[in-house]
């Protein structure tokens, strides 16, 4: 997207606010009528050689070899895999607000950019991921389950939160 003179303005006082990425993508829909999607907006600040406040953050990340690896399947996984559990070390996000709780995998699934998994509510689980694309994927461990939407809209909330502090 090209934006003219006054609208690149806009963006370093944007950045300057400490306003996060998704943040600068809704104003930008919102006050100036550009949409962009996430990645245009991140090429964008980029290109305006500017570091959102938030990045800054994900460099003071613990060391993946300072923790211990994860070894037993999480509780409700049919069976698990300790093959797959030895190859993954997930980083816990805790319970976001309402009860929704995420991980990251160390080590992302095959074809995934990055991967981790999701207790929703009501108990049921599912793993997800960001395929090349950008595209988000769930696949819940309960065949046919569906999430209701407003906790798919906490997930996804919770998820860029947690994906920002590891620096995507």
């Amino acid at each position: 997207m090209n934006l003219d003179e006054e609208q690149r303005k806009k963006v370093p006082q944007w950045v300057e606010q400490g306003l996060k990425l998704s943040e600068i993508q809704s104003r930008l829909a919102s006050e100036l009528g550009v949409s962009m999607r996430y990645m245009d907006v991140r090429l964008l600040v980029d290109d305006l050689k500017l570091t959102p406040k938030d990045s800054e953050r994900a460099k003071a990340i613990q060391s993946p070899l300072a923790a211990p690896a994860a070894t037993t399947a999480p509780k409700g996984a049919p069976g698990g895999k300790p093959a797959v559990a030895a190859q993954k070390r997930e980083e816990p996000a805790g319970a976001a607000a309402g009860g929704i709780s995420l991980s990251v995998d160390q080590i992302a699934r095959p074809g995934a950019v990055v991967s981790g998994k999701v207790t929703f509510r009501d108990g049921n689980t599912a793993d997800w991921y960001v395929d090349q694309m950008g595209r988000l994927g769930l696949v819940p461990q309960q065949a046919g389950y569906r999430p209701p939407a407003a906790e798919v809209q906490e997930f996804q909330m919770a998820l860029e939160s947690e994906l920002s502090k590891s620096g995507f």
